[in-house]
């Protein structure tokens, strides 16, 4: 990569048709949504992608779907995280071969491993990596919340940044004060509410989820803090907490989250909100909800 790893890069959601196949009507809608609303970049097979529900052969797929359709115009990063070491490594060169630009890296769920395992992991899978790498904290589905001598580690090894979506803020802002006089380590927040936290206190951005369904607010609110327009980054961050307040709210379930990004998009006709098992898309009644919340937001953006 050219250029350091910086604003707003949507962890984008996996289009899905009701069979489970790849959208790929569906996925060129979305895509041309992100890069019209001004996105810096597009990271696939992330938490929001549904990665760890989708096949090897639908993984393949989509990255080469998705790199052709973005055809260079905005950095691409791919999730390559797996419990097969193997996987991983294919995968990279599968993104490579693709034109992707960086694969993105967390430790492997379901075993709970030590940072000292992970270190050993870590310089095994670098040894074998095609492309450089963007470290991932996401502690809630790693059982590993990494410790920021452990990013320094992961620096040292060839890590061009870190994703740390631990939703710590003083964590967040630790990372950036350790590595602030580093101009090529970026400190990408993954909580998408610390997005104008991060950019004033001196961060690279955010992987925020919400951006797939409105990446100019999102965009807008980096521009924002990047040029210290106080007033600007508070009414913007209004908009944010109402999405947090409202779409991510519906439902009973921690996967509500994806849920409402699959759904707003269905919502808006980009694509439909399909999932892979386990999780299910909402239903007519909650659907009504999300449908509710997004012509607030158009509303509010005409007003």
């Amino acid at each position: 990569m050219n250029t350091i790893l910086k604003g707003v890069i949507p962890p984008m959601v996996t289009p899905l048709t009701a069979e489970g196949d790849l959208d790929v009507s569906g996925l060129e809608r979305l895509i041309e949504h992100l890069i019209d609303g001004g996105v810096h970049g597009i990271f696939l097979l992330g938490t929001t992608g549904e990665a760890p529900s989708l096949s090897f052969e639908l993984k393949k797929e989509l990255i080469n779907r998705a790199c052709e359709i973005i055809d260079k115009r905005v950095q691409v990063l791919v999730g390559i995280t797996d419990t097969v070491f193997k996987s991983s490594v294919i995968l990279s060169e599968h993104a490579q071969i693709a034109g992707a630009d960086a694969v993105v890296v967390a430790p492997p769920f379901y075993f709970p491993i030590s940072e000292n395992e992970m270190h050993d992991y870590l310089v095994s899978l670098v040894a074998e990596l095609t492309l450089p790498f963007v470290l991932y904290n996401m502690p809630s589905c790693t059982k590993m919340h990494l410790s920021i001598n452990f990013v320094e580690q992961a620096k040292q090894l060839g890590a061009i940044g870190v994703k740390d979506s631990s939703g710590d803020l003083d964590y967040l802002l630790s990372l950036i004060q350790t590595f602030r006089n580093d101009s090529n380590f970026s400190i990408i927040a993954g909580t998408e509410s610390f997005l104008s936290n991060t950019v004033s206190n001196g961060g690279h951005g955010s992987v925020a989820g919400g951006a797939n369904f409105q990446p100019k607010l999102y965009v807008d609110l980096y521009n924002a803090a990047l040029n210290n327009d106080l007033a600007l980054v508070e009414q913007l961050n209004k908009k944010v907490q109402f999405i947090q307040d409202s779409i991510y709210r519906v439902g009973m379930y921690n996967s509500r989250f994806v849920k409402g990004i699959k759904c707003a998009l269905s919502v808006l006709n980009i694509c439909d909100d399909y999932m892979a098992l386990p999780l299910r898309r909402f239903d007519e009644k909650r659907r009504k909800l999300i449908d509710g919340y997004i012509r607030q937001l158009q509303e509010d953006s005409i007003n």
